[in-house]
């Protein structure tokens, strides 16, 4: 036995610890943003959907002024024309280009869900963050006016809005804001529920940090990636809603040109010209698809628990 033991330690060489080699750092150092953004590269499907919004955003800037006619300009001596190298994507029923409106009513459905998602996003995170952080009677209250906001159908509170006020882009940026924030409050609150008795909030309070400054420089940016994620969703969410009420006439009206409205143009003459929907639902189904997968895969990369 104690030959074999001498033998297995032959076997072995104990290393020698340089003292230059002790302090040496042997995996390079990231930041929270540079780690998330190298997990985001490795997922295919994100990077793709990335690229793919990226195009058409760009599109929905340049879009309707690469062709030789412009989105408003009729042309009753090109009505109902099929795609052709002088029109891309065809003409409508007053002979306007359908490349150029597509694109403009692109630009103007993002504008208006990137609008409403900054609304739901400032109003739904102080919401939230100051119903965590306050607690006792003042979240009680917040959270039945929040119940209440849930009980009651965001669709048909947009509706009767749009029926009182005058349709427009403003109307429906604030008709959309009006619920859409609960969402992300009650997600904001629930993350804050967790921080706010961590050591780095008690430390805060023992040395006197206002509530305010609690919030901004403590809670909300422990809480981005939550925010982040429940932005890229709330998006797309925006999008159809708009191109809803512009289907069924509550939204943006004719010559107005957003997605919405190009779809229900489009529907009207299915049977005969249905190039003038096809085009415009492809630009929407590509919009919302691409922005809930970028939205998973930043749900991937933002979790600290994928970390590998």
């Amino acid at each position: 036995m104690k030959q074999e033991v001498e033998n297995l330690d032959a076997l072995f060489t104990p290393s020698v610890a340089r003292p230059d080699d002790r302090e040496k750092i042997s995996r390079e150092s990231l930041t929270a943003f540079q780690d998330s953004w190298r997990r985001l590269r490795k997922n295919k499907a994100a990077m793709f959907s990335l690229v793919i919004l990226i195009i058409m955003l760009v599109l929905a800037v340049v879009g309707p002024w690469m062709g030789n006619h412009n989105y408003y300009d009729t042309n009753y001596d090109a009505v109902y024309q099929k795609p052709s190298a002088e029109h891309w994507f065809g003409t409508d029923k007053f002979g306007r280009d359908q490349w150029a409106r597509i694109w403009e009513g692109t630009r103007v459905s993002l504008l208006i869900a990137v609008l409403a998602a900054a609304l739901d996003l400032v109003v739904g995170v102080i919401y939230g963050a100051v119903s965590a952080l306050l607690g006792g009677k003042t979240d009680n209250v917040m959270q039945r006016i929040i119940e209440i906001m849930t009980g009651i159908p965001s669709l048909i509170i947009i509706i009767l809005l749009m029926m009182i006020m005058k349709p427009g882009i403003l109307t429906i940026m604030i008709a959309m804001s009006i619920t859409g924030w609960v969402n992300m409050a009650r997600l904001v609150r629930a993350h804050i529920l967790k921080l706010k008795s961590q050591e780095f909030v008690l430390a805060a309070r023992t040395l006197g940090t206002s509530n305010s400054r609690i919030i901004l420089k403590h809670l909300v940016p422990n809480t981005i990636g939550i925010i982040v994620i429940n932005t890229m969703f709330t998006i797309p969410s925006a999008i159809f809603t708009e191109a809803f009420l512009s289907f069924i006439g509550l939204g943006l009206q004719s010559p107005m040109s957003s997605l919405g409205v190009l779809i229900n143009d489009g529907f009207a003459s299915l049977t005969t010209q249905p190039y003038l929907m096809v085009y415009p639902s492809i630009v929407i189904i590509l919009i919302m698809v691409t922005f809930n997968i970028l939205g998973d895969g930043l749900r991937d990369a933002l979790d600290p628990r994928m970390r590998k």
